[in-house]
C-alpha cells in the first residue's frame, strides 16, 4: 500500500494492488460524483502447495484460519474416506434396488402367467358350453374323394372338447389355438359385451351355430325346464311343510309371517279376507294370529310371556335325598319386652370367638351352636307397630316362633299381632315369659291373657310350651333352648342340599363400598360362589358369600343366613332367590318381572272413568298434603316408614311419600325435594358432601333420624301444622237499635241500647232482622255521647257504625261475639 497521489491530484485510497475501481454516480440537476470502490479478494489456502507459508513445517500454522498443516491433512483424509463410504453406500443401494426390481418383475410375470392360464381355462370352458348348446347337425353320409388322403380328411379331435356331440368343423379347430393366443388377454374383458350385444361377430361366425347367442333369460328358462323335468314335471307342486308356530299374547304381522315361512303379502291378504285391515308392522292378538295360522295349515303352539318363569326349576325332592337341617327360630313380641336382651344373653351363653358386635348389626340373623352340637338359626324382628310387614316375613320363613312377653306388662298390641302372624303361617309357638326378676312379675296373668287369643300353654292343659326366663340374670335360658330343640326334633326338619339353591330375602340394603347387598336365608339347596340367580326384579352372579360371623365362605346350605354380594340392583325384602343356569335366562326373567310390575301399576288407573277422576280431583282440593322424601339404610326400614306414613292424616291432611329408597341421600334426592317443596327424611343414613352443599344452596331441609318413634312424632306434628285452626265463638252481648241517625261524613249511625252483656269495639257483630242474619262484620266506631269508647255495658246507650255497611233500621238487633283460634293436632 502507499499514500502517493495520482496525476489528477486526487488521493489514492488504501487497498490491495489492483483491487480497486472507480464508479461514477449521477445525481439530480446534472451533478455527478466519482466513487472509488475497493475490491478485496479472498485468499484461498491450498494445503501442501509449494510456497505456502509454513507448508514444510509439520507444526506450523497456515495463513488462513490459523489451522495447522497436519490438521488440514487429517481433514482432507477424512473427506476422502467419507467420499469413499458414500460411493460404497450408493453401490449397495443400487444393488438392492436392482434385486427388488427383479423380484417384483418375477412376481408380476408369475401373476400374469396365472392370469393367462386362468383365462385360457375360462375360454376352454366357455367353448365347451357353447359347443354343448349348439344344435346337433343332421347326420349325412360323407362324400369321400378318391384322390384325397383319408388320414388327412379325417376330423381332428380337440382334447378340450370331451362331448362327441359337440364336434366343430376342422377349419375352426385349426385356427382355434392361434386365435386364443392372440385374443387371450382381451377375451375376459369383452366376454360380457359379446354375450349381451346380440350382434354377429367374426368369432361367432367362425365357430358356427345359429349366428346369435341365447340370452341369459332364455338360458335360465331352459335350466328351469330341465330342473322341473328332473323333479317330475312342470305342474308338480311342492309338498307343503307343516310347522309348529309359536304364538305369544301379541305379535306383529311380519313376525307371524316369518314364523310360518309365508309371504307377508299373503298373510296381509288373509287378514283382509277376515275383515282385519293391518299392515306388516301392526300388532295382532293371539286369537287372530291363531286363526291365520290354522288357515295356512300350520299347527298352533300358544305361548305366554310368563313362560320365561319355566326356567326356574320346580324340583320335588326325593325322600332319600333329604338330610336334617337346622331349625329357624324367630323372636317376636311387643316393644321393650326384652327380645334383644334375650338374644344378647344367648350370645353370651354360647361364647364364640369373633362374634363381637353381633350379627344383628350385619344381616339380622345368626346361628348358635349348643353344647351338644345342635345348630340353631335365629331371626330378629323389631317390635314397633310400623314393622308389621317385617314381622310377617319373619313368620313366613321361620320354623318356630318364640313369643317374648313381659311378666310385668302382659299381652300388648304387638304381642297379639305376632300371635296372628304365627297362626297365619301355621308355625308352632313357644312362649317365653320374660322379666321374672322384676317386681310385680305375674306369669299367671300372662297365661290368662293368652287364653283370650286361643294360646293355651302346657300349665293350663294346652300344647304350647311356656318358659319363665330372665334375660338380665340368665334364669331359664337353658330351658328355653331345650324347648326349642325339642320342638325342632318333633318337626323333623329336612332339606335337600344337592339341588339349585332357593332362599328368601330377609333384608336388603345398598352399601357404599359393596353395592347392593341382600341378606338371604337359604331354604333348600346350596348357594355357591359364581352361581347365577334371580331374586324378584333383580338378577346377579354370586360375587361373595359372608356368614353371620363376617367371614367369607364358598357355599351356604339350608337354614344358613348369608349376605349375598353381586346383585345388579337392590331387591325387595321378602323376594325369593332362585338359581338359574345362564345369565341370559336370569336377565330375561328379570326383564319380564320388571315389565309385569309396570303393567300392574298402569292397570291400577286404567279402569278409572272420567267422572271418578273429576270426583277425586274435587275431593283433593280440600285436602292438604305434606310431601316427603324418605331414604333409609335397609329396604325393610324404608317399607315400614312408608306404611307408617300412609296411616298418618285424616280427611283434611295426609302425608304423601314422593320417593322411598335405600342408601345415602344424593343430589337427585335434593333436586326432587326442591321441585316439590318436600323435606328429606334420612333414617340411619346421611347425605354425601355434594348433596349437603346442594341442599344448603337450594334451602332444602334434611332431617336425620335413628329411632322411628321420633320420626313419626315429628311427621305428625308437621302434618298437624297443615290443619286449619278451629274457630271458637263466644257471645258476649246483644244491643237493640232505637234510632238511626245520618251524619254527614260518617254515614248512618245506629243509636243502640245494650240489652245484655257488653259491646266491645274490637269484637265481631252480626245484624239480625226478624231473627235472620243479614250482615256479619266489624264495628267501625263505638261512641258514648261524643266520646269514642272501647266497650259499653248492659243498660247503657251508645252509637254504633258498621264497616262498609249502612242498611240498618230501627228495631234491628246487634249480636256481639268474640272469636278464638284453637290449634288442632292429629292425635
Amino acid at each position: 500500500m502507499s499514500d502517493e497521489n495520482n496525476n489528477d491530484g486526487k488521493s489514492k485510497p488504501l487497498g490491495l494492488k489492483g483491487g480497486s475501481g472507480v464508479v461514477r454516480q449521477s445525481f439530480s440537476h446534472g451533478r455527478s460524483k466519482s466513487v472509488v470502490v475497493e475490491k478485496k479478494r479472498k485468499r484461498v489456502f491450498v494445503p501442501g502447495k509449494p510456497g505456502a507459508a509454513g507448508g514444510d513445517r509439520p507444526g506450523s500454522k497456515s495463513a488462513t484460519g490459523g489451522v495447522s498443516n497436519s490438521e488440514m491433512e487429517r481433514r482432507r483424509k477424512a473427506l476422502v474416506a467419507a467420499a469413499g463410504q458414500e460411493a460404497e453406500r450408493k453401490v449397495r443401494e443400487d444393488e438392492e434396488t436392482r434385486k427388488r426390481e427383479e423380484e417384483r418383475d418375477a412376481r408380476r410375470r408369475e401373476r400374469e402367467e396365472k392370469e393367462r392360464e386362468e383365462q385360457e381355462r375360462e375360454d376352454r370352458k366357455r367353448a365347451r358350453e357353447e359347443a354343448a348348446r349348439a344344435p346337433k347337425p343332421v347326420a349325412e353320409k360323407p362324400v369321400v374323394d378318391p384322390n384325397s388322403n383319408p388320414a388327412a380328411s379325417a376330423p381332428e379331435i380337440d382334447p378340450d372338447v370331451t362331448r362327441p356331440a359337440a364336434k366343430a368343423p376342422a377349419e375352426k379347430r385349426v385356427e382355434k389355438p392361434r386365435r386364443e393366443n392372440k385374443a387371450s388377454k382381451g377375451a375376459n374383458a369383452n366376454a360380457n359385451d359379446r354375450r349381451s350385444s346380440g350382434k354377429l361377430t367374426i368369432n361367432q361366425a367362425l365357430r358356427g351355430g345359429d349366428g346369435r347367442q341365447k340370452s341369459m333369460a332364455a338360458m335360465k328358462r331352459k335350466q328351469e325346464r330341465q330342473r322341473q323335468q328332473m323333479m317330475g314335471g312342470m305342474n308338480a307342486e311342492r309338498e307343503k311343510v307343516m310347522r309348529d308356530v309359536q304364538i305369544p299374547e301379541a305379535i306383529t304381522v311380519a313376525e307371524l309371517a316369518n314364523r310360518m315361512a309365508e309371504k307377508v303379502a299373503a298373510v296381509v291378504k288373509a287378514l283382509m279376507n277376515n275383515g282385519i285391515m293391518a299392515t306388516q308392522n301392526e300388532v295382532i292378538d293371539a286369537d287372530t294370529a291363531e286363526l291365520i295360522v290354522e288357515e295356512f295349515g300350520h299347527k298352533v303352539v300358544r305361548v305366554s310371556d310368563a313362560d320365561v318363569e319355566d326356567a326356574i326349576q320346580v324340583i320335588e325332592d326325593d325322600e332319600k335325598d333329604l338330610k336334617p337341617r337346622a331349625p329357624v327360630i324367630t323372636i317376636m313380641g311387643h316393644v321393650d319386652h326384652g327380645k334383644t336382651s334375650v338374644l344378647d344373653k344367648l350370645r353370651k351363653t354360647n361364647v364364640v370367638s369373633g362374634e363381637a358386635g353381633g350379627i344383628t348389626q350385619h344381616i339380622g340373623a345368626y346361628q348358635i351352636t349348643l353344647d351338644d352340637g345342635t345348630v340353631l338359626s335365629f331371626l330378629d324382628t323389631p317390635g314397633h307397630a310400623a314393622f308389621t310387614s317385617m314381622r310377617a316375613r319373619g313368620a313366613q320363613v321361620t320354623d318356630i316362633v318364640v313369643l317374648v312377653v313381659a311378666a310385668n306388662d302382659g299381652v300388648m298390641p304387638q304381642t297379639i299381632e305376632a300371635i296372628a302372624h304365627a297362626k297365619a303361617a301355621n308355625v308352632p309357638l313357644i312362649v317365653a315369659i320374660n322379666k321374672m326378676d322384676v317386681d310385680g312379675a305375674d306369669p299367671s296373668r300372662v297365661r290368662t291373657e293368652l287364653l283370650r287369643h286361643e294360646v293355651i300353654v302346657e300349665e293350663m292343659s294346652g300344647e304350647v310350651q311356656d318358659v319363665e326366663i330372665s334375660a338380665l340374670t340368665g334364669m331359664g335360658l337353658d330351658k328355653l333352648l331345650e324347648a326349642i330343640a325339642l320342638q325342632a326334633e318333633l318337626l323333623e326338619l329336612k332339606a335337600n342340599p344337592d339341588r339349585p339353591a332357593q332362599g328368601a330375602v330377609i333384608e336388603a340394603k345398598l352399601d357404599t363400598g359393596r353395592g347392593p347387598v341382600a341378606t338371604v336365608l337359604i331354604e333348600a339347596g346350596t348357594l355357591r360362589h359364581k352361581d347365577i340367580f334371580v331374586v324378584g326384579e333383580q338378577w346377579g352372579r354370586v360375587r361373595a358369600l359372608i356368614n353371620d360371623k363376617g367371614v367369607q365362605v364358598k357355599e351356604a346350605g339350608p337354614s344358613v343366613p348369608v349376605e349375598v354380594l353381586g346383585l345388579h340392583g337392590t331387591p325387595e325384602a321378602g323376594d325369593v332367590l332362585n338359581v338359574v343356569t345362564s345369565e341370559a335366562e336370569a336377565r330375561e326373567i328379570a326383564d319380564y318381572r320388571i315389565q309385569l310390575g309396570k303393567d300392574n301399576k298402569a292397570a291400577v288407573g286404567a279402569g278409572t272413568t272420567l267422572d271418578q277422576l273429576l270426583a277425586k280431583a274435587k275431593a283433593d282440593e280440600t285436602v292438604s298434603e305434606l310431601p316427603i322424601v324418605v331414604k333409609a339404610d335397609v329396604q325393610g326400614s324404608a317399607e315400614a316408614i312408608v306404611q307408617a306414613m300412609e296411616k298418618v292424616g285424616n280427611d283434611e291432611v295426609r302425608v304423601r311419600v314422593l320417593h322411598a329408597g335405600v342408601g345415602a341421600i344424593t343430589e337427585s334426592d335434593v333436586t326432587l325435594a326442591e321441585a316439590s317443596g318436600a323435606p328429606i327424611i334420612g333414617f340411619n343414613v346421611r347425605a354425601n358432601a355434594p348433596a349437603r352443599n346442594s341442599a344448603n344452596q337450594k334451602g332444602v331441609e334434611i332431617r336425620y333420624y335413628s329411632i322411628i318413634y321420633n320420626l313419626m312424632d315429628d311427621i305428625k306434628a308437621a302434618a298437624s301444622g297443615l290443619l286449619s285452626a278451629e274457630i271458637k265463638e263466644t257471645f258476649i252481648g246483644y244491643a237493640t237499635i232505637k234510632e238511626v241517625f245520618k251524619i254527614t261524613g260518617s254515614g248512618k249511625i245506629a243509636g243502640c241500647e245494650v240489652t245484655e252483656g257488653v259491646a266491645r269495639r274490637d269484637a265481631g257483630v252480626r245484624l239480625l232482622r226478624d231473627n235472620i242474619v243479614i250482615h256479619e262484620g266489624k264495628l267501625k266506631t263505638l261512641k258514648r255521647f261524643k266520646d269514642e269508647v272501647k266497650e259499653a255495658h248492659a243498660g247503657q246507650e251508645c252509637g254504633m257504625a258498621f264497616e262498609n255497611y249502612e242498611d240498618i233500621r230501627e228495631g234491628d238487633v246487634i249480636e256481639i261475639f268474640t272469636t278464638e283460634e284453637i290449634e288442632r293436632n292429629l292425635d
